[in-house]
This record gives C-alpha cells, sequence and structure tokens, in this order.
C-alpha cells in the first residue's frame, strides 16, 4: 500500500475514543461464521426481543449488507505503523494549526461558556477536534448502520461492535437523529468529535440549546460534548497535560531500574511508566527539553517516549488517552493544544 494511503487508513483508525476503538482483538469466536443474512435475521430476533420496534428496524439494519472495505480496512489495522515524527507531520500541520487559531477566535464565546461548564481549557478541546474532524470537515461518509452491523457480524471484535450497534438504534429510537442522516467513519465514529454510539449516549451536549445534541452539524454541541467527555475521564481545568524533556541514555538507564512501569489502563497506559513526583524525576536527571532542571512543581508525572522523544505526563494525559488509546493520537492532540494557546 502506498505510504499516502497508509497514512489516510491511519488517520481513520486513530479517529475514536480510547474506550471503544481501544478494544484489542480477541480470540475469534469458535463458532464458524454465520451467513450475513442469517446473522442480520438472528440479530433482528433479538433486537425485537430488547424491545425494539419494526419500524425502526426497518429504517436501520433490515436492509443492510456487508462492507468488504470495512472488513478490509479492520483487519489491516495492525499492518500500519509510521513514526510518531511522521505521523505528528501528518496530523499537526500549519494549515491545521492557522485553522484552530482562527476557530479559537471565531468560537471565543462559544468556548467560554464551555470552559466555564465543563472546566477545560479552550485548547485542548478544539485541538481534539482539529485531530478529528479537521474541524468538522472530514467526518466520512459511512452509513453508520451499515459500518456496525458489518463489524458485528465480522467475528474479530463483535460483541463490541454488537453493542455499539443496539447503542445505535437507541439514538435513533430517542430522536437525536434520523437514520438516513447518520454516517461516519468506517469504525462507526460520528459527526465532529467522531463519537461511538455509546459515547454519543454517554456524553453528548445541547449547547446551543435547539433542543437537540447535534455534533454532526453544530460547533458549540460536538465542543461541549468533547469537554462533556474529557471532564468524564477525570479532566482537571486547574493543570495541563506535561511537557517534553530530555533523557540522556545514563539517565534512562536509572530509570529503568527505578522507576516500574504501569501496569494498569489500555495498552498505551501499560506502554509508560508509573508517575512519581518531579522532584523525583529532577533526581534521576531528567531536564527540561532546553537542558534546564525541571520546576519544583508538586505533581506527579509519568514517563513516555516515543522516536527519539520523550514526555513527562500529568494525570489529565491519561483523559485524553480515554478518548483515544494511542500515544501518537494523545501527543499530537497536547502539542497541537500548545501551539493553540
Amino acid at each position: 500500500m502506498p505510504l499516502s494511503l497508509r497514512l489516510a487508513a491511519l488517520a481513520l483508525i486513530l479517529c475514536c475514543p480510547a474506550h471503544t476503538l481501544a478494544q484489542d482483538a480477541q480470540a475469534p469466536p469458535v463458532d464458524p461464521q454465520p451467513s450475513f443474512e442469517t446473522w442480520l435475521a438472528d440479530f433482528m430476533t433479538e433486537a425485537r426481543s430488547k424491545g425494539f420496534g419494526d419500524e425502526l428496524l426497518s429504517a436501520t439494519v433490515a436492509n443492510v449488507t456487508p462492507l468488504p472495505t470495512v472488513i478490509t480496512a479492520d483487519r489491516t489495522q495492525a499492518e500500519l505503523a509510521v513514526g510518531f515524527a511522521r505521523y505528528l507531520a501528518t496530523r499537526v500541520t500549519p494549515p491545521v494549526i492557522r485553522r484552530g487559531r482562527e476557530l479559537a477566535r471565531q468560537e471565543r464565546s462559544v468556548l467560554r461558556g464551555i470552559e466555564r461548564r465543563f472546566d477545560v481549557q479552550r485548547r485542548f478541546l478544539l485541538a481534539i477536534w482539529g485531530l478529528e474532524s479537521r474541524y468538522g470537515r472530514v467526518t466520512g461518509r459511512t452509513p453508520i448502520f451499515q459500518a456496525l452491523a458489518t463489524l458485528a457480524w465480522e467475528p474479530r471484535r463483535a460483541p463490541f461492535f454488537r453493542g455499539q450497534l443496539y447503542d445505535a438504534l437507541t439514538v435513533v429510537a430517542n430522536g437525536y437523529i434520523d437514520a438516513a442522516s447518520m454516517t461516519g467513519s468506517w469504525a462507526g465514529a460520528m459527526g465532529h468529535p467522531q463519537f461511538m454510539p455509546s459515547s454519543y449516549l454517554q456524553y453528548a451536549i445541547d449547547q446551543d440549546g435547539d433542543g437537540r445534541r447535534d455534533i454532526w452539524r453544530s460547533s458549540a454541541d460536538a465542543l461541549a460534548s468533547i469537554a462533556n467527555y474529557l471532564k468524564g475521564s477525570g479532566w482537571n481545568g486547574d493543570e495541563t497535560w506535561g511537557r517534553e524533556v530530555l533523557v540522556t541514555p545514563a539517565v534512562r538507564e536509572k530509570i529503568a531500574a527505578a522507576v516500574p512501569r504501569r501496569t494498569d489502563g489500555c495498552y498505551a497506559m501499560r506502554n509508560m511508566t508509573e508517575r512519581v513526583p518531579l522532584t523525583e524525576w529532577r533526581r534521576l536527571g531528567v531536564r527540561l527539553k532546553n537542558g534546564r532542571p525541571l520546576p519544583r512543581a508538586r505533581v506527579v508525572a509519568g514517563l513516555v517516549e516515543t522516536d527519539d522523544r520523550s514526555f513527562l505526563v500529568y494525570e489529565n494525559y491519561d483523559a485524553i488517552l480515554r478518548y483515544n488509546c494511542a500515544h501518537y493520537y494523545a501527543l499530537s492532540v497536547a502539542l497541537l493544544a500548545d501551539r493553540l494557546q
């Protein structure tokens, strides 16, 4: 696959909140995969038993067919790998930074109200908005029910996507959006913030007061929904995300002997150190990127290293990982937010 297509596919993979697509592949079911027609008939029977009516099912899933491109995208995720420098360069570009600054001015009053309501700094809302959908310009055109049904039938992560399919039915049943307008990424992520249906039900907000939680067309609703997600994931509005630091090979050896790896959380959370006070990092020899000593702030931080760069990350960084559990993504959000400050 050409590099440009690999990067584009990687951008689609990293489009969704962490508690959704961060589900690592599990062992496939032992039973042979049924035909899609058989699977769909069984699903509709089960959906009726859960209280979903025939009119709703007819409008959403009754006539869907599997999308081969969705299955291909899902199965080839593991093959897509680029270095952090290349990933960052394709995501945090001058146009993205420039547009983010423009929107910070245009949406000033909206962002101010969201900050007051959720205590999440606006630069992080803009950064996630920019990385997820280019500020609403690239939200995906795949019919959500077709994508989710395909992935719920395909064995690799069937239970997860089956749950998302039921959540999508609930979104339509509650009148939040009509089925035909419910489009998004190949993996079922929707709207400006690229929420999965479960995330929509839990975090979507009607910020503009029109009676709809419209993450597809309302920038105010989308930004407030991102803020609600971060706040619900433990965001502290009095703190930032972390900072880039200098770690020499000798210091890295000291760290390996003194600071254990994390054992909790998603894969990316386990691919970093435990958090220890900045004073401990100072003692071990970690310094600011410019070579100066670390500040004496009373915060705890974990070490994240990727390619030839090192970062001390604070507790807010976990909230970004809960949005999308990948260090490349979380660091790109953080570094873009710094450029938008």
